[in-house]
């Protein structure tokens, strides 16, 4: 089993940090952080990770690879969904997808910076089961 509390902490001290979830391929919940935030993060964390599939899909058609990351910039923050395969190929039950929001004045490249490194440590720890 993969422990994703403690990783996942480290993630919420980065200034700006609202929300979060570890979504499976299918967008079911694995990890769920959504105490201060006064939204469904699981029903929002699981419509954008529909998205992203039909973006990794057109990637695919268009003859790139699958999509590794998606930013999505508002007036008032950032949505982040990245893929814990990115750099690495594999099949889609192993594939964990990293859901996060942050307000607009937050510390948004240490975000990222934080979710790429989320993201190996996952996938690798995936490749150890």
């Amino acid at each position: 089993m993969i422990d994703f509390e403690t990783p996942m902490h480290r993630l919420a001290g980065v200034s700006g940090y609202i929300g979060s979830a570890v979504l499976n391929y299918m967008g079911e919940t694995l990890y769920l952080d959504e105490d201060k935030t006064g939204v469904d993060v699981a029903y929002s964390a699981s419509i954008f990770n529909d998205a992203f599939k039909m973006i990794s899909d057109s990637s695919l058609d268009i003859g790139f690879s699958e999509a590794a990351f998606v930013e999505t910039r508002t007036a008032d923050g950032h949505i982040f969904l990245m893929s814990s395969t990115a750099h690495q190929s594999s099949d889609n039950y192993s594939k964990l997808n990293i859901f996060a929001i942050f307000r607009d004045d937050g510390n948004i490249a240490l975000a990222k910076m934080m979710m790429t490194r989320l993201a190996d440590s996952f996938m690798d720890k995936m490749s150890k089961l």
